[in-house]
């Protein structure tokens, strides 16, 4: 007969040992080893000394692990939520191509910041106006206005440049001793 654990089912015990095996990253690799530490009978001190995690991320996964919640330990994901999609992506590309004019605006170039503002009201995601800069980047786009370039001959030459007939001194100098 297989070892009793303080908490987790003996299938429990086994799903949690099986995704260990796996390639988990580090966060969720530490849930489950705290539940089935806890399972074994550590305490929250011994667990956070031996997986070197923080008291509350213990105490929340062992709470888990009482509770008979143990199968949650990845439903909880990692690092902020992705809001852009590609519905998102494909809409900024095609208002950046356009003028803001075809889309009711009364200005002729979108800033990031316009940009931001129409795809909240239209979409519902709300980000930034540098992630809307760097996102059409990303896309080879950019609401900056394209610098012209002069034609190779455009009429000044340096000798149409007027000089001043004296000169004319801006910067004056103080010199101070110091001590080494």
């Amino acid at each position: 007969m297989e070892n009793q654990g303080l908490y987790l089912t003996a299938f429990q015990r086994k799903l949690l040992q099986k995704n260990l095996e796996s390639d988990l990253r580090s966060e969720y690799r530490r849930r489950i080893e705290i539940m089935l530490l806890a399972d074994a009978g550590q305490s929250q001190t011994q667990i956070c000394e031996a997986l070197r995690c923080a008291q509350e991320t213990a105490r929340h996964w062992i709470a888990m692990a009482q509770t008979g919640n143990a199968h949650h330990w990845n439903d909880r994901l990692m690092g902020r939520p992705k809001t852009v999609n590609q519905q998102f992506l494909e809409r900024l590309q095609e208002l950046a191509s356009n003028s803001p004019r075809e889309f009711g605006y009364s200005f002729e170039r979108w800033t990031a910041q316009w940009l931001s503002k129409h795809l909240a009201k239209e979409l519902g995601i709300k980000i930034s106006s540098c992630h809307v800069n760097r996102l059409l980047k990303e896309m080879g786009l950019s609401t900056r206005q394209k610098r012209q370039t002069a034609p190779k001959d455009s009429g000044i030459a340096i000798h149409d440049i007027q000089s001043n007939a004296e000169p004319n001194f801006f910067w004056s100098f103080n010199f101070i001793k110091t001590s080494n």
